[in-house]
C-alpha cells in the first residue's frame, strides 16, 4: 500500500537507552549519575564499579546502541521509512536533554521514543517518561519549542523480538554437549525488582502478584519455550529466575536469583542449563557479570553444563520490529485502521500509559503518557 510506510505524523524517532561509561575514570562519575539523590558515598561507588573494572571500565551498551541505530537508520532506508533516528541516554553522554536539544534545533516536533526496555516496570518505563519530563522542563526553561513526545508500547511479544531469543536458545541447546541436551532445563532470566515496584507494574487484581511486569515475562518465556519444543521435539522445563539485584537486604525482591536457582537445579540432577536473558535488549554489563561471569562461575563450580543464548541486540528481525511498530504508531495517531502485531495470550500492551502506571515513591511528572504535563 502507497502510505504503509507513512511515518506522519512523526518527524523523528529518539532511542533512549540507559547509558554506560566509556573508559576507567567514566565509571565513579557514572555511578554518580545512577544514584543521584540517594547520598552513597564514593568509596562505595568504587566498590560497586569493580564490575566495569573487570571490563576496563568499559558498558558494552554504549557500542550495542551504535549497533542498533545502524541496524534501524538501514531498515528504515531500506524500507522507504523517512525517519531520522537520534539517541540518548539517561546516565551518559549522549544525554538525553542534549539530544532533545539537538532534535529542536533540527526541526523536529513530533517524536516517537524508543526505550530499550521491552517490559512494564518503573525502571523500564516511567523512569524514562520521568526523565523525558525533566529535559522538557530544562528546554521549556531555555525557552525553547516544546516538541510533542510519545512512547513505542511495550514490545515483549512482538515476533521481531522473540524469534532471535527463539533462535538463540535454539543454537545454546545445540552447543550442548549431545548426552545432556535432552535434559536440558531453560533459564529464562530478568533483572529483579522490588516486589512492590513489581506489583504496581500492573494491577495485581488485572496480573495477579507481580503485575504486569512478571506476567509479561512469563508469556514471553513461554512463547519461547514452546517455539523450541515444536522446533526441536522435546519439551524443556522452564522457569522464570532473576538476575541484577541491588536493593538493601530487608526489602523483598523478586525471587529466586539464577545462581540459586542453579544450585537448585543441580541439586535436582538436572543434566545442563541454557541461561535465556529474555529481560535485556542487549548484552550490556548485567548480562556480561551477572550470567557471563558469576552465573558460569556457579556452574563450573557444580559441574554443571550451561549455555547461555543471546539477546536481541541489533538482530535485523528486530529492527524490522521496531519500523512495524513504528508504522503502526503513526496509523493510531493519524487516524488509519491498523492492525497490531503481538504474540501470546496478553495482545498489544497500551499506546499511551495510564495515570498512575508504575508510579515511584516520590511522584514525579512523567512525559508521553495520560498524566503528562506536555502534551
Amino acid at each position: 500500500m502507497p502510505d504503509a510506510l507513512d511515518a506522519h505524523p512523526y518527524d523523528a524517532l529518539l532511542l533512549l537507552s540507559f547509558g554506560g561509561p566509556e573508559g576507567p575514570d567514566d565509571v565513579v562519575p557514572f555511578l554518580e549519575n545512577v544514584t543521584r539523590g540517594r547520598g552513597i558515598p564514593k568509596e562505595r561507588l568504587k566498590e560497586v564499579g569493580q564490575h566495569y573494572f573487570l571490563f576496563g571500565g568499559v558498558s558494552p551498551i554504549n557500542d550495542q546502541n551504535r549497533a542498533l541505530l545502524d541496524a534501524l537508520r538501514k531498515d528504515f532506508a531500506d524500507h522507504g521509512l523517512d525517519l531520522p533516528v537520534y539517541w540518548g541516554n539517561r546516565n551518559w553522554a549522549p544525554y538525553l536533554t542534549d539530544t532533545l536539544r539537538e532534535m529542536v534545533a533540527d526541526g523536529r516536533r513530533r517524536i516517537l521514543v524508543l526505550a530499550t526496555s521491552a517490559y512494564a516496570s518503573y525502571s523500564g518505563c516511567r523512569q524514562y517518561r520521568e526523565n523525558l519530563a525533566e529535559s522538557l522542563a530544562t528546554l521549556q526553561a531555555e525557552g525553547l519549542e516544546l516538541p510533542r513526545v510519545d512512547k513505542l508500547r511495550h514490545y515483549f511479544n512482538h515476533p521481531g523480538f522473540l524469534q532471535p531469543m527463539i533462535d538463540g536458545v535454539l543454537k545454546s541447546l545445540a552447543d550442548l554437549p549431545e548426552d545432556v541436551r535432552a535434559g536440558a532445563h531453560l533459564a529464562f532470566t530478568t533483572h529483579s525488582i522490588p516486589n512492590a515496584s513489581a506489583d504496581t507494574s500492573g494491577p495485581v487484581e488485572d496480573h495477579g502478584d507481580g503485575g504486569a511486569y512478571v506476567k509479561q515475562h512469563l508469556d514471553a518465556a513461554r512463547l519461547i519455550a514452546d517455539a523450541v519444543r515444536e522446533e526441536t521435539g522435546t519439551d524443556h522445563p522452564w522457569q522464570l529466575v532473576y538476575q541484577s539485584r541491588s536493593g538493601a537486604p530487608h526489602i523483598p525482591w523478586l525471587e529466586p536469583d539464577i545462581c540459586d536457582h542453579l544450585e537448585e537445579l543441580h541439586g535436582a540432577g538436572v543434566s545442563a542449563v541454557v541461561m535465556a536473558p529474555i529481560g535485556f535488549v542487549s548484552d550490556h554489563m548485567e548480562v556480561m557479570y551477572d550470567l557471563d561471569t558469576e552465573a558460569k562461575a556457579k556452574a563450573e563450580e557444580l559441574g554443571l553444563p550451561v549455555r547461555r543464548s543471546a539477546t536481541v541486540g541489533a538482530d535485523p528481525r528486530f529492527a524490522a520490529a521496531i519500523r512495524e511498530l513504528v508504522v503502526e504508531r503513526a496509523a493510531t495517531e493519524s487516524g488509519r485502521d491498523v492492525k497490531l502485531c503481538a504474540l501470546g495470550d496478553l495482545g498489544p500492551s497500551h499506546d499511551v500509559c495510564p495515570v498512575g502506571c508504575c508510579p515511584a515513591r516520590a511522584p514525579k511528572p512523567a512525559a508521553a503518557g495520560a498524566d503528562s504535563p506536555y502534551v
